[in-house]
């Protein structure tokens, strides 16, 4: 007999637990695309690609949801699930421990450099343009040196 251990929910442990199945991540990838779906059209969906009973398709919700991050509304008969915001912002926050903080705006910066040198090869480094080491404000200078 195994034994289940209780995470709370959106935490760390028990949504990368959920997350560690595949089936669970095809199915938070069908109910992202979907926005909503029910036990049965998910059933059908998955099946495209692995066979699954309808049971075993509600106990994977069942962990997810348990995990934070999907949640169920009933709608008349019909019960519908969708992806929880909070347990993907949990996970999310959880893993951003791990990224360098300047690595983004250092990519913008790499990015501004290089289409400044691809605009200097553009345009053979025209005269009074930044890239051939002339500013605006130089040309103006030497505008009203020639007219004074």
């Amino acid at each position: 007999m195994t034994t289940r251990t209780t995470t709370a929910p959106g935490s760390p442990d028990a949504v990368f637990a959920a997350l560690g199945d595949p089936v669970r991540r095809r199915l938070l990838l069908l109910l992202h695309d979907a926005g909503e779906a029910t036990v049965g059209s998910l059933v059908a969906a998955v099946r495209a690609a692995t066979a699954i009973s309808q049971p075993a398709v509600s106990q994977h919700l069942r962990v997810l949801r348990e995990a934070g991050l999907v949640r169920v509304r009933p709608d008349g008969t019909r019960r519908l699930y969708a992806v929880e915001p909070a347990g993907i912002d949990a996970a999310r926050t959880w893993l951003a421990t791990f990224t360098d903080p300047f690595a983004q705006p250092l990519d913008a910066l790499g990015t501004e450099v290089a289409r400044g040198r691809r605009e200097r090869r553009r345009t053979g480094g025209v005269s009074g343009s930044p890239a051939s080491g002339s500013s605006p404000a130089d040309a103006a200078r030497r505008g009203a040196r020639r007219a004074g």
